[in-house]
């Protein structure tokens, strides 16, 4: 299975803890105030702030916060924290793992620092633009919970919408599109009452190394630390990992 899928999967379990609530909210508020300054404060002809709207009533972001935020974006409040830019870094972990991080920060020097901080700490480092960004493939990624659902019926009413590839997972289906159709494919989804878990632009590897047990728990370890950062908004490797060396890695962190 694709490293993106193995994080995936060890985010969406870690998402039940009530600690991290604060810091999922702050990541969809600041997701939702970028989307709307970028392409409006209606959600029905921007399809990023759709998006991000929808995924932060998933995780039960309140609706005042949702309308405060879009109301930052597009100018029409100011709290005071300054405007919230997207910017990418690159870099490498452990074991020579290709890192490509996402995040949407207000002080691009204090984020910046932070980033390299983390990954020096933790037996990696920062990269220049485009040092490996070059081996990531942007694509959308649709999930959806597959409790009372048959995989194959859903797998071709995902296929008929536009989806590229079909993984079924523990607790949920996950379908790949192209970057440019995430939002069609969303949509047409859910014309076919198709609940939505979440919907997002990811970068999948187009290669991948696989880890050993202790490679791979220095890096998850790693993408713990970017994850608990409130700038950081998403991390993509190109780490392998089969189950046996994700349990093992798991049981010696």
């Amino acid at each position: 299975m694709a490293g993106h899928s193995k994080w995936a999967n060890i985010k969406h379990k870690k998402a039940k803890e009530d600690a991290k609530r604060s810091k999922i909210f702050t990541k969809h508020i600041r997701e939702i105030t970028v989307a709307a300054r970028e392409g409006g404060g209606d959600p029905d002809t921007n399809p990023r702030l759709s998006l991000a709207i929808d995924n932060a009533k998933a995780d039960n972001l309140p609706k005042d916060n949702i309308e405060r935020a879009v109301k930052k974006g597009t100018g029409e409040l100011d709290d005071g924290t300054g405007n919230y830019e997207d910017v990418t870094y690159e870099g490498y972990g452990p074991g020579g793992i290709a890192y490509f991080i996402e995040a949407t920060s207000n002080n691009l020097n204090r984020t910046v620092g932070d980033i390299r901080h983390i990954f020096t700490k933790h037996g990696g480092n920062l990269g220049t633009d485009g040092s490996v960004g070059y081996m990531f493939d942007q694509k959308g990624s649709i999930k959806v919970k597959n409790e009372g659902l048959d995989e194959e019926e859903f797998m071709l009413i995902a296929i008929d919408a536009g989806a590229e590839e079909f993984e079924g997972e523990e607790d949920f289906f996950e379908v790949i599109t192209s970057r440019e159709t995430l939002f069609d494919v969303r949509k047409k989804l859910e014309e076919q009452d198709v609940e939505i878990e979440s919907a997002d632009l990811i970068r999948i590897p187009a290669t991948e190394v696989k880890a050993d047990p202790d490679t791979a728990r220095k890096n998850l370890k790693l993408m713990e630390k970017f994850d608990d950062n409130d700038d950081v908004s998403n991390i993509f490797t190109n780490m392998k990992m089969d189950d046996e060396t994700l349990a093992l890695a798991e049981e010696e962190s």
